[in-house]
């Protein structure tokens, strides 16, 4: 009578090593995306009822790339991420500053260039600080939900981390920039705050539900191609 030996089960998650170059363009692309959205985030934009800012289309990339990352090369590298895209910003703005801050023409042409520089990029700063506490506690909460699933359900329900990360994160995130980047962007009552959280959120969640598909055929297209992802499966 032969037995046939239980199949071993993995006691970590498959993470991919940080070393290649589909991390570093990932992170590439977090950075500019954060650095856009803080700058278009200083405009307010109002849709009917609907109370936005000018980065809103271009914020939720942000988490997408940040779950793509999470899941392929874990919690660390993830990390890793959100700090390069803070140093982007900071960089941002202190450019920012010193342009604004360098002498210019005296002009009646040179000085409208100037109150426009003030006007548009003058408030960056306190949207960069909005945007930096909340998606540093954002993403990394939603950077350790899809890690700790993960290591319960190893390849496993990934649409279910990807969701449920989301939705811890994005509140986080959602609810620290609009309090703090409230008033850089002209809202002043509590009732349009409520709007910009709710509907900040509410877009921010959809958009990321939404491409939950496409985000899913990344990660598996990614992991296929990360020969050190591919050896870290092979472990038991």
């Amino acid at each position: 009578m032969t037995t046939t030996s239980p199949t071993p089960t993995r006691s970590s998650p498959a993470y991919a090593q940080r070393g290649s170059a589909y991390f570093d363009v990932l992170v590439a692309g977090m950075a500019v995306v954060i650095v856009l959205s803080n700058i278009g985030a200083s405009k307010g934009v109002q849709f009917g009822p609907v109370v936005t800012d000018g980065g809103f289309f271009l914020f939720p990339l942000a988490y997408i790339l940040g779950d793509v990352i999470s899941e392929v090369y874990g919690f660390r590298a993830a990390r890793r991420a959100t700090l390069v895209g803070f140093a982007a910003s900071a960089l941002a703005v202190f450019s920012f500053w010193v342009i604004i801050a360098l002498p210019g023409f005296t002009d009646d042409y040179g000085l409208a260039k100037q109150e426009a520089l003030e006007v548009a990029l003058g408030p960056v700063w306190q949207i960069v600080v909005a945007s930096m506490a909340g998606f540093v506690a954002g993403q990394l909460s939603n950077a350790w939900v899809m890690s700790r699933m993960k290591a319960r359900s190893q390849e496993k329900g990934l649409v279910a981390r990807l969701m449920g990360s989301t939705g811890v994160g994005e509140a986080i995130d959602t609810i620290l920039f609009c309090t703090i980047a409230a008033t850089a962007i002209g809202i002043t009552t509590l009732g349009q705050w409520a709007s910009y959280v709710f509907f900040g959120f509410l877009w921010k969640t959809l958009v990321e539900f939404a491409l939950v598909p496409l985000t899913r055929v990344v990660i598996g297209r990614l992991k296929q191609r990360e020969p050190s992802y591919q050896a870290a499966l092979l472990q038991s």
